[in-house]
């Protein structure tokens, strides 16, 4: 699954830095996730960095966007092939 960022974020700017696929931008009221990015931090970290960092504990899991490991682990292949 990809995360998503509730609107309970309070704006802190901390995790869209240490996303690793760049897929935490700044939205219209609060920062959000691009799924299509989203690996978990699969292939990059053991745990979900912008989860972890989180002071407000609004990241959950996206139900709109269910992914198996093997799928995440897929997607960060394909993210980092041209890197």
């Amino acid at each position: 699954m990809a995360l998503m960022i509730t609107d309970v974020c309070i704006n802190c700017d901390v995790c869209e830095p240490e996303c690793p696929n760049s897929a935490i931008y700044e939205g219209a009221e609060h920062y959000e996730i691009k799924p299509e990015l989203c690996t978990e931090c699969v292939g990059h970290f053991e745990e979900q960095q912008c989860v972890v960092l989180c002071p407000v504990e609004c990241i959950p899991l996206n139900p709109d966007y269910v992914e198996s490991r093997e799928q995440l682990e897929t997607k960060f292949q394909r993210l980092t092939a041209n890197k």
